[in-house]
């Protein structure tokens, strides 16, 4: 055995950066028992590191590669293809070549092999580079397996893989590759195995790809393949394709692809024997693994050999339960305007603060709807409520339900109290009001200033304590059915509107206009807010020139040299101690604040000087409040000439009235709870200051990767696990990569929904609508708010917006969102600003360009490219 050549039975303890993820997979694969594995070595990443380490010219090409960015597309093409040649000429170092030899004689120098890469960044959990290297069949003969290692060692420097590499953020100086030499065999037919459906990510359902001869012709997508599903020893799908083609390996080495004869080309590739036998080897590499496989077979004479097994790095995690019972999952992201991971210390506080049963999965958090689904009555319930929030949740649900075997539907349970009763009892007694959210709102003030003033006394683990008593304050405030009654109120108003003004005036979604420019919505008198900080920069050329250039967060102390300075600094504290604890993805506790990072703020303000003349904030909110009475009085004076007239008048002036004083309360409880948040997050900075004091953590942000409880414990112990904080950092630049479901399952099955529309033009890109009205304009695709750079007449398109992309709001005249219902922030704020929207739109960011002319359709919901 040498540290340059290892056989697959003796990589025992073999570590990923020798032989590389398919060397290592390969390595395990061959000591599962009664598995039939062709035998074969592995050539070691010393072997290469061997080989290049004493020279010079590829060092120097490396140096040169490091530099280039990932737009440099000609540069990386031309050095990479430079290194590829000096990697295929280079001389193997002669311990490599002796040790292949050995090998050789072992297994038979007169055999075929398969010579294929191994690189030390792949198959791994969280980036699989598939099909980014070289893989080289049916070679013969000691020196032409020499060769083809070399070539193996240059497919590291493809153009494809260094581009995967630089994009993915790895180190071409730490990446490695091994070599896999491996006994052909000669198959009547091979495909491949996924151990969970990769469609639908259902991990009950197994889904085989199979065709005649070498598996090449499928990877390469030379052939098409039959596809057969399998469930609990049940083949439950079967599709034949027409195969016309299929590689197959010559006898003096090399491949050859050829037509398959016309009697055999719609035959089924596997028997149904055949395809359980399979099913259950699948099931039983999986079980070794531990997780689900994407498996490469082999068909020989009736017997399976197993080429290749690696982890499917797509699959969205399960939402982890502890029983055996089937469980729907709805996504919260969805609901909050939030779809990327929240870190641990953020997954924690959310828990603390939410009443609903929540479980974690892919660093995302997901309500079990499954007994609310069960029973009829909390079902309506549910699906109305989803209905209004997302339509493709609701749809989503009802496929789920459509499929009869997964809920088990319990009796009819018309006595059970339902969740909303409460709300509505309270409905028909609320008073048409304003001061009952003023005082709404000076109740939730005073409480947050108590708190500032009560925190300020607390440390270490009575910190900790005070905090846990605190948030049941919050939940009070959050959860005060008051509270609720006020925005249902609202929202119950603005749906008998929609509804009436359809029925008796033909005129739809007129709440609307009717919702511009009301009092008391916190999110959008910030965007207003804004504008004013840019009116008290607009007079100090100095200030706004030196605000164009700043790069970092001590501009603020800065600017005090300029004339103007002073005013700036008074205008932008002002802002920040109303709104500075807002930020992109707020709900996460461990998220940057405003007031930790204001210069998230400088492009917008300088956005707002460029595009609005001064005092456009009050001229904003005026022309929204005469377009929303001008509405008002125009849909009374049609009303009074209907028969019955003056009553249905009289009905929807008392609705309008519930929609003005009360509708921009929604945004308000939220505000509240995130201002609580800000207040828990800068205490408990204070204790992480302390611990990488006394050496328990190495820098303050480690704190959110701790749940609330650990960090607790490691404030009373002075003692941390770094284990767990770096795996969990891992652990997140894996869920970055991840695309959370709407709905999933138990059986981590992505249940998807439709829009249900008729009459649409042919190549319209469907939505929810939102806030009425047609808008045309250039799409700016923008998923990072501080690369925001808007000019007026611009329509936003962006995964999701929670309040503090308003401010944008007041730049652009469109919206469309891939994530919103109808009273999520985006779709409240959109409709108080007067701006069309359309959310819900699944994958707007790639399907609309940016810079494209779009027209968005707010009124009937879909989005035309012109």
């Amino acid at each position: 055995m040498s540290s340059f050549v290892l056989g697959f039975q003796e990589m025992e303890k073999t570590e990923l950066l020798i032989v590389g993820g398919k060397g290592l997979n390969l390595g395990k694969l061959s000591k599962i028992q009664g598995l039939q594995v062709p035998e074969g070595f592995c050539v070691t990443t010393a072997g290469y590191q061997k080989a290049i380490e004493q020279n010079e010219t590829f060092q120097a090409l490396l140096n040169q590669l490091i530099q280039l960015k990932v737009e440099d597309r000609d540069q990386i093409g031309e050095i990479s293809r430079k290194i590829r040649q000096l990697l295929i000429e280079v001389e193997i170092p002669s311990d490599v070549v002796k040790a292949v030899a050995y090998y050789l004689s072992q297994f038979g120098e007169e055999h075929a092999y398969a010579v294929r890469s191994s690189a030390t960044a792949e198959d791994l959990p969280h980036a699989s580079f598939a099909g980014q290297h070289d893989t080289y069949l049916n070679i013969i003969g000691k020196d032409a397996i020499l060769q083809h290692i070399s070539k193996c060692w240059a497919s590291l420097f493809t153009d494809r893989a260094v581009i995967y590499r630089n994009q993915n953020g790895f180190d071409h100086r730490k990446v490695s590759l091994s070599v896999i030499v491996q006994r052909m065999v000669f198959p009547q037919a091979s495909g491949t195995l996924f151990t969970a459906d990769p469609i639908t990510s259902n991990r009950k359902l197994l889904s085989i790809d199979a065709s005649f001869g070498l598996g090449e012709a499928l990877v390469s997508g030379l052939v098409s393949a039959d596809c057969y599903k399998v469930r609990e020893e049940e083949i439950v799908d079967k599709r034949i394709a027409a195969k016309k083609l299929a590689i197959y390996g010559r006898k003096e080495g090399g491949t050859e692809t050829k037509q398959i004869n016309l009697d055999q080309q719609k035959t089924q590739t596997l028997t149904d024997k055949q395809i359980l036998q399979l099913a259950r080897i699948g099931r039983q590499i999986e079980a070794y693994f531990g997780c689900p496989q994407d498996i490469e077979w082999c068909l020989v004479d009736d017997t399976f050999y197993m080429v290749q097994s690696r982890p499917i790095t797509t699959l969205f995690p399960i939402p982890e339960v502890s029983d055996q019972e089937n469980h729907v999952y709805v996504s919260v992201g969805h609901q909050q305007m939030m779809t990327d991971p929240i870190k641990p210390l953020g997954l924690s506080f959310f828990l603390l603060t939410t009443p609903a049963p929540m479980r974690k999965a892919g660093g995302r958090l997901f309500v079990d709807v499954t007994n609310q689904l069960a029973s009829p009555l909390s079902r309506n319930n549910l699906l109305n409520a989803m209905g209004q929030h997302d339509p493709l949740m609701k749809d989503a649900l009802m496929n789920t339900l459509k499929r009869g075997d997964f809920i088990k539907s319990l009796p009819n349970d018309n006595k059970a109290p339902s969740p909303t009763r409460g709300n509505i009892d309270m409905l028909a007694q609320i008073e048409n009001n304003p001061s009952i959210v003023t005082d709404l709102i000076n109740r939730s003030q005073t409480s947050i200033e108590e708190l500032k003033h009560n925190i300020q006394t607390k440390s270490g683990i009575d910190l900790f304590n005070f905090i846990l008593e605190d948030i049941q304050e919050l939940k009070k405030i959050l959860f005060d059915p008051q509270s609720s009654a006020v925005f249902m109120a609202a929202i119950n108003a603005s749906t008998w509107i929609n509804e009436k003004m359809n029925e008796w005036l033909g005129e739809k979604n007129a709440a609307d206009a009717l919702s511009q420019s009301v009092p008391n919505n916190i999110t959008s008198e910030m965007g207003l807010a804004l504008l004013d900080v840019a009116d008290m920069i607009r007079p100090y050329p100095e200030v706004m020139d030196y605000l164009q250039h700043v790069k970092d967060d001590i501009f603020l102390e800065e600017l005090v040299k300029f004339d103007g300075g002073q005013e700036a600094i008074d205008a932008f504290y002002a802002f920040l101690n109303k709104y500075g604890m807002r930020c992109a993805g707020e709900i996460d506790i461990t998220k940057t604040r405003w007031s930790e990072k204001p210069i998230t703020l400088v492009p917008m303000i300088l956005g707002n000087i460029k595009n609005f003349e001064p005092n456009a904030s009050n001229r904003k909110f005026e022309q929204g409040r005469q377009k929303a009475l001008k509405k008002e009085q125009e849909l009374l004076d049609r009303l009074k000439q209907l028969p019955d007239g003056e009553q249905k008048a009289k009905e929807a002036k008392r609705m309008i009235d519930l929609i003005r004083n009360f509708i921009g309360y929604r945004e308000y409880p939220k505000y509240g709870m995130i201002n609580r948040y800000f207040i828990y997050k800068q205490a408990l900075l204070k204790e992480a200051e302390q611990l990488v004091k006394a050496g328990v953590i190495q820098e303050k942000e480690d704190i959110y990767y701790l749940t609330f409880e650990e960090l607790a414990e490691a404030v009373r112990t002075k003692k941390s696990d770094y284990q767990i904080i770096n795996k969990r950092k891992e652990d997140y630049k894996l869920y970055e990569k991840l695309t959370p479901p709407r709905v999933i399952t138990s059986d981590g099955e992505i249940m998807t929904g439709k829009y249900k529309r008729e009459n649409l033009p042919a190549e319209a890109i469907v939505g929810l609508p939102v806030s009425s009205g047609v808008i045309e304009g250039r799409a700016r695709v923008i998923l990072n708010m501080g690369e925001a750079d808007l000019e007026d007449g611009d329509i936003l398109v962006t995964t999701f917006t929670d309040p503090s992309w308003t401010p944008l709001f007041v730049s652009i005249k469109g919206l469309v969102t891939e994530v919103g219902g109808l009273m999520t922030h985006g779709a409240v704020v959109a409709r108080e600003y007067g701006l069309p929207a359309v959310v819900g739109v699944e994958n707007a960011t790639k399907l609309i360009k940016e810079g494209q002319r779009i027209r968005v359709h707010g009124t009937e919901g879909f989005i035309e490219i012109l």
